[in-house]
């Protein structure tokens, strides 16, 4: 069975943060060093550009978190976690459902690795070779051929990497399929699409 119908399988063909039925898609949840069932969950189109472009955030669409945060899948609650953690900074409500919401200890610390919930001085800020800030899901393009550690792949000049995955500890690093293969990319070689 492929990812996708494992997830549609365990949704019920559903968005497993807002019920949505239509517009499904898997949604791999940063940072991702392996692809698959365990860092995947099945989102609508408007939950995920929601969670890749923080400006374009709905806080009534997120009302939906109040069911979410009681998933048995912990991706589902790492989602719902992080977007908490951004509304609380605007709305009154989100406190109150991470005050009732329980995570374990290693769970909790992948909702915080792409830095969600601290505050923008404590925040790494990853940029391109140009000086653009880079978020997660955004696309890149290298500017300069790469020679992937640990394969004989070499990754083209101009080669296109989408949905990246930021560092959170490190400022000058980032994740992304270079083809078939996750790959850890240096800023100064990207430059955003």
């Amino acid at each position: 069975m492929s990812v996708l119908t494992d997830l549609q399988e365990r949704s019920g063909t559903a968005c497993e943060l807002c019920a949505a039925t239509t517009d499904l898609d898997i949604y791999e949840v940063p940072p991702v060093s392996i692809s698959g069932l365990d860092v995947s969950l099945l989102a609508c189109n408007t939950c995920r550009s929601q969670i890749e472009k923080a400006a374009e955030m709905d806080p009534n669409h997120w009302r939906c978190l109040n069911d979410s945060i009681w998933s048995e899948y912990d991706t589902v609650k790492v989602v719902a976690w992080r977007m908490l953690q951004r509304l609380k900074k605007t709305e009154g409500w989100p406190n109150d459902l991470l005050d009732m919401m329980y995570l374990e200890d290693s769970v909790l610390e992948w909702a915080k690795a792409t830095g969600e919930g601290l505050s923008e001085n404590e925040k790494i800020i990853h940029r391109d070779v140009n000086g653009v800030i880079l978020e997660n899901g955004d696309s890149v393009v290298l500017i300069k051929d790469l020679k992937i550690k640990g394969s004989s792949q070499v990754a083209k000049q101009g080669t296109a990497v989408r949905r990246i995955s930021l560092d959170c500890e490190n400022a000058e690093y980032i994740e992304g399929k270079v083809g078939p293969t996750q790959t850890v990319l240096i800023t100064k070689y990207v430059k955003k699409i």
